[in-house]
């Protein structure tokens, strides 16, 4: 028990704050909206995803990706190959010229199907794709990148290059992968209509359920020694490297499997709304993800959830009434929440709320210096250096505490 509790969810407050958020997800939504209005609902929850690989890679590990939008976009099209093979069984597109090969295949006169097409024509394959593609990618560029100590703004521009080039790439190859329409007209899963409202009400909960497993996943990293050293790693990397850690390693393990997580979302994304397009991949999908982390709190994997859904939601009722205007008000909520939020929404519940919450949970008080991370680095030393910790820190949902003991 106390492992489910400290471990995978963060402590007391941390367990707080998923049991909220299981309620608002898997209660109050699913009764209070349509199936039209809770499928959108369930596609912000796949960017989600993307935002807590932020939360890992941004917030603790200090390396902002500008290019997670590459690896959800990886998942996404994973997924959509074997959808689509599904749907392009020789019954269906008997019509054809080739019958047997998704159609836009067939309209641009390829008669067999590519061999890179073939492992997605079974579904324990396109799952380990989902899983393997993404972080086999991250390595190749997180290796050369981190080994050589590229960091900071250079990273951030070298991931939104990666964006734009795999973008071109896709949207070149119209033959092979659907060219700038996308993989679309996905049907089935497996035999399963994914298209009926019972279908879709399905897909949300089980997109809730593998996004409460990442959070919980999340959650073991960050209270783990890893956690620590990413957090130290962030505020004095020096330090860390001259202690006998390879930090490159350290960063190349974050960044992967902050492109797993993310590769997972873009699969719920392909499921949830029935195609894949490379819109989904670029410059702007990537942005909005750091956005979407930014607006939540970038140290809190609960917090990344609730602000995913308030700019989406904004983005989606400012679309709907000001069509012409809603680019510039998602722009001024932007602004207004970097400008007197910086930390986001995590960092207003650690400013007004979480004192009361722990008090209401009988948190000690007469524990030894806590450290509150909630967009803000970890406290020094009168000699500026990071604090090092020996106990295992307490990673709530809407932050962090760390027993502070000096290195």
């Amino acid at each position: 028990m106390n492992f489910l509790i400290n471990r995978l969810m963060g402590g007391r407050e941390g367990a707080l704050a998923i049991a909220i958020l299981a309620a608002v997800i898997l209660l109050v939504l699913p009764l209070s909206l349509d199936i039209f209005r809770l499928n959108l609902v369930g596609k912000y929850l796949t960017y989600a995803f993307a935002a807590i690989s932020l939360v890992l890679l941004w917030g603790y590990g200090g390396v902002l990706s500008l290019g997670q939008g590459v690896f959800f976009g990886l998942g996404g099209y994973a997924m959509a190959m074997f959808l689509k093979l599904e749907a392009s069984d020789p019954e269906s597109t008997k019509i054809q010229t080739t019958p047997g090969i998704p159609d836009f295949m067939d309209w641009n006169q390829i008669t067999e199907l590519p061999w890179f097409w073939i492992p997605f024509e079974h579904l324990s394959l396109a799952l380990l794709a989902i899983l393997v593609v993404p972080v086999v990618f991250a390595l190749l560029i997180g290796v050369p990148m981190f080994k050589r100590r590229v960091g900071g703004v250079y990273f951030a521009i070298i991931t939104q290059v990666v964006a734009v080039i795999l973008t071109v790439l896709i949207v070149g190859q119209q033959g092979y992968i659907g060219g700038i329409n996308g993989i679309t007209d996905l049907k089935t899963l497996n035999g399963w209509d994914i298209r009926p409202n019972g279908s879709k009400y399905i897909l949300y909960f089980v997109n809730a359920a593998l996004l409460f497993a990442v959070i919980a996943l999340s959650n073991w990293i960050l209270t783990s020694k890893f956690g620590r050293l990413l957090l130290a790693m962030k505020d004095r990397e020096d330090r860390v490297r001259f202690s006998g850690y390879d930090v490159s390693n350290f960063k190349i393990f974050i960044f992967c499997i902050a492109a797993m997580i993310s590769a997972i979302g873009g699969a719920m994304f392909t499921l949830q709304v029935g195609f894949m397009s490379p819109s989904f991949v670029g410059i702007v999908p990537s942005i909005e993800m750091v956005i979407f982390a930014a607006v939540g709190g970038r140290m809190s994997v609960v917090g990344v959830v609730y602000g995913t859904l308030l700019v989406n939601a904004g983005k989606t009722a400012f679309s709907e009434s000001f069509p012409e205007l809603w680019l510039f008000l998602m722009g001024g909520l932007f602004i207004g929440v970097v400008m007197f939020f910086p930390n986001g929404l995590a960092g207003i519940y650690q400013k007004y709320l979480s004192k009361k919450v722990r008090a209401k949970l009988g948190a000690d008080a007469s524990t030894k210096e806590e450290t509150q991370i909630s967009g803000s680095t970890p406290d020094t030393d009168d000699k500026g250096s990071s604090v090092f910790t020996e106990s295992t820190p307490s990673v709530a949902g809407t932050g962090t505490e760390l027993q502070g003991a000096k290195a």
